[in-house]
């Protein structure tokens, strides 16, 4: 019995590495461009994951601020989104733009993150609405469009994006006031800039909406940047969820898109980095 568990441990081992192989030595067909939030490696340090991104056909490590992105330089990467800059806690998903009396530090902030992003070649700063807190819809997006209208000219100047991003409040950001792809849309109309955009989070939209593709293909003008999930859960984005992201990466590919696409699941399996190969074979169509 000793010998047969022996045999079966090899027969597993063999089998893990041959699947690394197959995923490693696939090239990327090149149609879309590729990157990782770096929060969901949490173990694994910066440099070890560009490292690792880079050969995997990365181009991007995200949500980082301006102390991390010399390193993804030294590494020939790109920042493709900005973490939010954050002042006296504000900028976060839970207190942003929908509040009037943010809106004087949020523009300080913003208007010094901006220039910094140009200057490094990053295009994408991310942003929030913030929660509700008893706010009704109609006034939240006024508000968010009054405070980020007065930050359009200087993000035209160094033609960079605002992209707010579009979260579930349902499961994982209870209240929070961007949790429909309309009222983001309506926002981008409002603020009336080809520099405010979308981040449009698969994972998320599916719990809030469903309905992904047709969303995509009617929306896609206002989307900068996509993110991925396995729904339920947020993990691996491969058969043990209930999205078909080949499916769903063709449909973006198909609008002409030329951004990145993120993984952005929090990987269950023990070899975090083989789940986030995997992420990248599943959406390189």
């Amino acid at each position: 019995m000793a010998g047969m568990s022996s045999r079966r441990s090899v027969l597993i081992a063999a089998a893990a590495q041959s699947l690394s192989q197959r995923l490693t030595a696939a090239p990327l067909k090149g149609n879309i461009r590729h990157s990782v939030c770096k929060w969901c490696y949490p173990k694994v340090s910066l440099d070890d994951l560009c490292k690792a991104g880079k050969e995997m056909g990365l181009g991007s490590i995200e949500l980082l601020g301006p102390d991390d992105w010399p390193t993804l330089k030294k590494h020939g990467l790109t920042c493709a989104m900005t973490t939010a800059p954050n002042i006296e806690g504000l900028g976060g998903i839970t207190k942003a733009f929908n509040r009037v009396e943010h809106h004087d530090k949020l523009f300080s902030v913003y208007s010094d993150w901006i220039p910094k992003a140009a200057a490094a070649g990053i295009e994408n700063i991310i942003c929030f609405s913030g929660n509700r807190d008893g706010l009704d819809d109609e006034k939240g997006l006024a508000n968010c469009a009054l405070g980020i209208k007065r930050l359009m000219p200087l993000a035209e100047k160094h033609k960079v994006n605002l992209v707010m991003e579009l979260l579930n409040s349902k499961v994982n950001h209870k209240d929070y006031q961007c949790d429909h792809t309309a009222w983001g849309v309506e926002l981008c109309q409002r603020v009336g800039s080809e520099r405010m955009k979308l981040l449009y989070d698969i994972y998320h939209m599916q719990i809030m909406e469903g309905d992904v593709i047709a969303t995509i293909r009617a929306n896609h003008t206002y989307f900068a940047h996509y993110h991925t999930g396995g729904v339920p859960g947020r993990n691996e984005i491969d058969a043990s969820q209930e999205l078909h992201y080949p499916a769903i990466v063709k449909a973006i590919v198909d609008t002409g898109f030329k951004g990145f696409i993120a993984q952005e699941f929090i990987p269950k399996r023990p070899d975090v980095l083989d789940s986030l190969r995997q992420g990248v074979t599943i959406c390189d169509v």
